[in-house]
């Protein structure tokens, strides 16, 4: 009984003086530790850098929103959904982040949509610190918005005939704009038909 009260004891006694951080490895294949995080050896290194890239913006849609409304010359229709639209993603969703103004500054492509999310056109907006400022905007069907490598903006959309079902339009065209320093300015437009 004794030895089974010296073993409990001595167990006991070793628990004590745990620190809860597990078992504690010692000798010449052990880590060395140490208290300052500079000693750590990095994660990234021997990693090579990312290519720069625009960073991703959040702009706030309800923002937007009520920007796109204070402007005078925003068409009718557009005018008419936002004007209705309560819910915002239902009329409005943010498409890609570029830098087509060539500032440095990203700028957030925002779609526009009915609410059955057949999209109509887009805004081009700078991201500023006094809020989302809209530069510019383009009544395309179903639009994909790219940059260019050399930082023009391209712009596929559908082209719908009087024949065709909402599902299936029959060409699309490809046009590419470019910021002159004061607006953006159409230099290339190709449409085909029977896609």
């Amino acid at each position: 009984m004794l030895p089974g009260l010296v073993t409990l004891t001595a167990l006991v006694g070793l628990a004590a003086c745990a620190n809860g951080g597990g078992l504690r490895v010692e000798g010449a294949d052990a880590p060395a530790t140490s208290a300052t995080p500079s000693a750590r050896p990095s994660l990234m290194e021997g990693v090579a850098p990312e290519p720069k890239r625009t960073p991703a913006v959040a702009v706030d849609l309800r923002q937007v929103r009520l920007k796109l409304l204070a402007d005078k010359h925003l068409p009718t229709y557009a005018r008419n959904v936002l004007a209705n639209c309560t819910v915002i993603p239902r009329c409005l969703s943010r498409g890609k982040t570029v830098d087509v103004l060539h500032s440095g500054t990203p700028q957030q492509i925002v779609l526009i949509h009915t609410l059955d999310n057949f999209v109509f056109g887009f805004f081009l907006i700078a991201v500023e610190p006094t809020g989302p400022r809209p530069i510019w905007n383009l009544k395309a069907d179903l639009p994909t918005v790219n940059a260019s490598p050399q930082g023009d903006l391209v712009v596929e959309s559908k082209i719908f005939t009087i024949e065709d079902a909402v599902c299936c339009p029959s060409g699309r065209r490809v046009e590419v704009y470019r910021w002159n320093g004061r607006q953006m300015i159409k230099v290339s437009s190709t449409d085909n038909k029977g896609d």
